[in-house]
């Protein structure tokens, strides 16, 4: 099976979010054919390169986000006619009453998703983007129109139109501007000219290893192709732009939720399956239209063998000693675990609590510096210095020394894993602690209390008694720790490893190829179709077709299914093979 893989600031770059798993489903299955199209977050990124490619990847394209350039193009009256005409529609879609934009919460948009939200709204939005998809192939792309004043025109227009939503009425012309910079950015890949038939008209499947900008492209490959397309999500976006989009004025994040509403939904809608990573995201997805009869949980997929000789001997542990592994930033919440230890230090004073994290980014450096602070004044007189590993209760160190050489070290050092996040998706870390047969106390945030499933005790966020309390109890009954360890331990490498996630996805390709009609027919000699060329042996590696015979693919030109081009490095900036 060729599988085209969709992802965004993500594989195969260096340093891409969400990676590693599709690194990992990459290699572990080698009986496919990969082509990955991958969307750049920034020069940097690029500049770092790609990670390592198995040989099962065949062709690697990328596109930027960061800079669209200067196509040079002038259209013509009638295109630019044409444009304002889809745009309108899709402005007018975003500023009626639509997904994210009733009361400016999650909640609100969520509710606005499901009910709210009329299908002739629908598919006024799908009309309105697959025009312009049609338009951008017409013209050779749209950038310059997406940043053009007659953008910016039709979408004040739609804002002040009768019928109109509130929050967009209030939008003035910084927020205009604002918001069509952003829509440039997220319709960028109808610009692209992946959708020919030697792209992803060539793949049996395309896979969205995320929602937004990278399904989007998958959405114009079924419009185009008709590719089939699945999506993988372990964060929904319209979500994600709620936690990152607070300080924004209200029209710029009505308008942008709409627009990840109504985006999410389309794609919802048109794939064929959509795999959440945890129940918390099944539940955004529902919500926002998804079809129940589509949605499969796929865990993440984590390497368990670097924490099993941490989990095999768990009794070598510190009976006293908490520890907390991950980011060093705001939304972990270190100040409510420091407070809770000062309380947990009251009842069990010989208590002593490692952190090890690195902070993320300058938001967290500052964070990092405070928490140290916090921990200075809450035991000022336990050490000769404010922070000295082993006098002062509190530590705050790194994986990479001699002492903690890695995160499996990092867990094994403590008899308790403590989680205390006020935002989480997926609690990776708090698999990984399962992985090391460790009990864990965590905060009921994200998917946490799927994650440990009875195995751990869950307490409410931003509140220090109730996760002293817990971890106390803990610390005064060794049996008890043991017990959940080894049950954590034991859920952990029956749903979470990389071997389950790989197989998962595997059953759901042959599933979807199975339900998917013949795309490519060949043709002998005389151009009449060959009935039964196809045969399921065609994706096994090796020459099981004529490599001389025709392919044709709807949409566009011949090609040969046995002529990939291979290189050993990229051919350019745009576009590579391996």
């Amino acid at each position: 099976m060729r599988i085209g893989l969709l992802t965004e600031g993500g594989y195969p770059y260096v340093s891409g979010e969400a990676g590693l798993w599709c690194d990992r489903l990459v290699r572990g299955l080698g009986q496919h054919e990969f082509d990955v199209y991958a969307l750049s977050h920034s020069e940097r990124q690029e500049d770092e390169g790609w990670v390592p490619l198995p040989p099962q990847v065949s062709r690697v394209r990328t596109a930027p986000l960061w800079d669209a350039g200067d196509d040079g193009v002038a259209h013509g009256r009638r295109v630019r006619r044409r444009f304002a005409e889809y745009y309108g529609e899709l402005a007018a879609a975003l500023c009626a009453t639509t997904p994210g934009t009733s009361a400016g919460t999650a909640a609100g948009a969520v509710e606005d998703a499901s009910e709210g939200a009329s299908a002739l709204e629908a598919d006024r939005f799908a009309n309105a983007l697959y025009g312009l998809a049609e338009l951008a192939r017409d013209e050779g792309g749209l950038p310059g129109a997406l940043r053009s004043d007659t953008a910016v025109r039709a979408l004040e227009r739609a804002c002040r139109a009768p019928g109109a939503h509130p929050s967009a009425r209030e939008a003035r012309v910084p927020d205009l501007l604002a918001v069509a910079a952003r829509l440039e950015r997220a319709l960028r890949p109808l610009s692209l000219d992946w959708y020919e038939a030697d792209g992803l008209g060539a793949v049996d499947l395309c896979h969205a290893a995320s929602g937004g900008t990278a399904s989007l492209a998958g959405l114009l490959a079924r419009h185009f192709c008709d590719v089939p397309l699945l999506v993988t999500e372990y964060g929904v976006r319209l979500r994600t732009h709620y936690l990152t989009e607070p300080d924004s004025s209200p029209a710029i994040r009505s308008l942008l939720a709409a627009f990840q509403g109504r985006l999410a939904a389309e794609t919802y809608r048109r794939a064929a399956v959509i795999t959440p990573g945890n129940a918390h995201a099944r539940r955004w997805q529902e919500r926002c239209g998804a079809d129940r009869a589509k949605l499969r949980t796929v865990y993440p997929g984590m390497d368990a063998s670097a924490f099993a000789e941490a989990g095999e001997s768990p009794q070598g542990a510190d009976p006293h000693t908490l520890v907390w592994v991950g980011r060093v930033e705001p939304a972990k919440d270190l100040v409510s675990l420091l407070h809770a230890f000062a309380e947990i230090r009251k009842k069990e004073p010989g208590a002593r609590l490692r952190i090890v994290g690195s902070p993320g980014g300058p938001e967290g450096a500052a964070y990092h510096a405070h928490c140290k602070g916090l921990a200075a004044q809450l035991f000022p007189d336990e050490a000769d210095g404010p922070h000295a590993v082993g006098r002062n209760p509190v530590s705050f160190e790194e994986t990479g020394g001699p002492e903690l050489p890695s995160r499996a070290d990092a867990y094994a050092c403590g008899a308790l894993v403590v989680l205390s996040s006020v935002v989480e998706g997926f609690p990776a870390g708090l698999v990984e602690a399962m992985f090391c047969g460790r009990a864990t106390v965590s905060t009921d945030v994200g998917a946490v209390v799927e994650v440990i499933g009875g195995t751990g005790l869950v307490v409410p966020p931003r509140n220090p008694r109730a996760l002293a309390e817990a971890c106390v109890a803990l610390l005064r009954d060794p049996e008890r720790r043991e017990r959940l360890g080894a049950a954590a331990r034991a859920r952990a490498l029956e749903l979470f490893t990389v071997e389950q996630n790989v197989a998962s996805f595997h059953a759901i390709y042959l599933d979807i190829l199975a339900r998917t009609p013949l795309r490519r027919v060949l043709l002998d000699d005389t151009g009449e179709p060959l009935p039964f060329a196809v045969p399921a042996e065609a994706h096994v590696p090796g020459r099981w077709i004529d490599p001389t015979a025709r392919v044709v693919a709807r949409g566009g030109p011949g090609w040969v299914t046995d002529a990939p081009v291979r290189a050993t490095k990229p051919l350019s900036a745009t576009e590579g093979a391996r």
